[in-house]
């Protein structure tokens, strides 16, 4: 993971321009990738290090890692798993015995992760950087037979493969909304074009609704805030589109190129459609919605707003205020209100939701228990709490894994609502989450 910004990133150039030249040392600084294998499913994943040692894009750093931030990775991962987000996965976490120097010396580990692929935007900035058109080409085809082989014969398959990467971001990061992920960096190193979630460094989860919410200790600005990640996700498109422009254009005649700027920078206008969509798509599951047209795209756009207008006003939960809407699908509106400072705030709200629902129903809506079923599938009951997370990677670091290996039982199961697991429901005191920051790791 690169964890600090690259300066030319500030910048917001269009398709048409490069920004991989002033950062030509792209990569990861701690990854080593061992090599290929066919899953029982037959599917081709990556395996990989984590940590292992110095990288040819390590930068000055060890590329080792420490105990606690390759632990996390095992966490947020199966959580995301267990979530249906798509995401990397860490086969095994070793201790090495070594003593990993950092602010404070801390025990050594390495992490094995498995991967689609671990072909990233950066990957593809690292060729167009070096003026190396050929193997750029031959990475874009092997990508295209790795990821789309249903590209390969299609016209114009350079931009096939920028439409589906833009439509397989578009449908990650609505997920990673609609659940309160922050992913923390959101660099063009750590946006994969499999669309799946990779890298669990700064990473955190959002408990009282907040589009401004930032933990990830080196993001002064709020570039990854949990509400600008649709736009940072556009913004490392039109990078992958700049490397693969010297693809799309056939020769160097000004009005070929002209033309190849203009079809890339259409993929990238139309990504905050696409997005918009599939978070749509999500938000409806979340308030137990099943009929729908394209004339109720606005009004239910809309309530979801209000919904998140009130979440923000009085500071509730995310997870909480989304998964106790479903007990008031059913006609329990008690512990949805008590999470609220002003229930009354709620009345004209829950008035609109419920004329929706109505709606829905008779349009053949399946009625109360199972749409609060399916609000109950689409809204977790537990998250990895940073509190949770934060004690239980520390009592690892002591040698003590007992508390990890609980939290991770209860994370493989963020649906069901189990009395063993209630502590891990619990939102952190107020005065745990007061400045609360996530580290690279590094």
């Amino acid at each position: 993971m690169r964890c600090p910004k690259a300066p030319s990133r500030s910048r917001r150039p269009t398709p048409g321009t490069s920004s991989a030249a002033s950062a030509p040392q792209l990569g990861d600084g701690r990854a080593l990738l061992l090599g290929e294998l066919i899953d029982r499913d037959g599917r081709r994943r990556d395996i990989a290090f984590k940590g292992s040692g110095r990288t040819p894009f390590s930068r000055g750093g060890d590329g080792k890692a420490a105990v606690g931030p390759m632990l996390r990775e095992v966490l947020i991962g199966e959580a995301m798993h267990a979530l249906g987000i798509p995401t990397t996965r860490a086969l095994a976490v070793a201790a090495t015995g070594e003593t990993v120097r950092r602010e404070l010396p801390l025990p050594g580990a390495v992490l094995t992760r498995v991967a689609a692929s671990h072909l990233r935007v950066g990957t593809f900035q690292y060729f167009l950087a070096r003026g190396e058109v050929e193997r750029l080409r031959q990475l874009a085809e092997y990508t295209m037979a790795r990821h789309d082989p249903g590209l390969a014969q299609a016209p114009d398959r350079y931009l096939a493969l920028l439409q589906a990467v833009a439509q397989r971001q578009a449908a990650l990061i609505a997920q990673w909304m609609n659940v309160g992920f922050i992913h923390g960096v959101m660099n063009t190193d750590n946006m994969t074009i499999s669309g799946e979630t990779i890298d669990y460094g700064p990473c955190a989860f959002m408990e009282a609704y907040d589009p401004q919410t930032v933990f990830s200790s080196i993001d002064h600005g709020g570039r990854y805030a949990y509400g600008n990640q649709p736009h940072i996700a556009r913004w490392n498109l039109a990078r992958l589109a700049e490397t693969l422009l010297p693809l799309m254009a056939a020769s160097d005649d000004e009005a070929v190129v002209q033309h190849a700027v203009a079809q890339a920078t259409a993929v990238i206008d139309a990504f905050p459609g696409l997005y918009a969509a599939a978070l749509l798509r999500g938000q409806r599951g979340k308030l137990g919605l099943y009929a729908a047209s394209a004339a109720d795209d606005a009004q239910d756009a809309a309530l979801v707003d209000d919904w998140l207008a009130l979440l923000l006003a009085q500071s509730v939960d995310f997870t909480l205020g989304w998964r106790r809407l479903a007990d008031a699908a059913e006609g329990r509106d008690a512990p949805l209100r008590e999470l609220f400072a002003d229930p009354a705030a709620l009345d004209a709200w829950l008035a609109r939701w419920r004329e929706r629902c109505a709606r829905d129903d008779a349009a053949g809506g399946p009625g109360a228990a199972e749409r609060a079923a399916r609000m109950r599938r689409a809204s977790p009951w537990l998250i990895p709490r940073n509190h949770r997370v934060e004690a239980a990677l520390a009592a690892a670091t002591d040698g003590d894994l007992a508390p990890f290996e609980s939290l991770l039982a209860a994370l493989r199961q963020p649906f069901d609502e189990r009395p063993e697991h209630a502590v891990y429901a619990e939102p952190a005191p107020a005065e745990a989450q007061a400045g609360y920051q996530t580290f690279c790791g590094t």
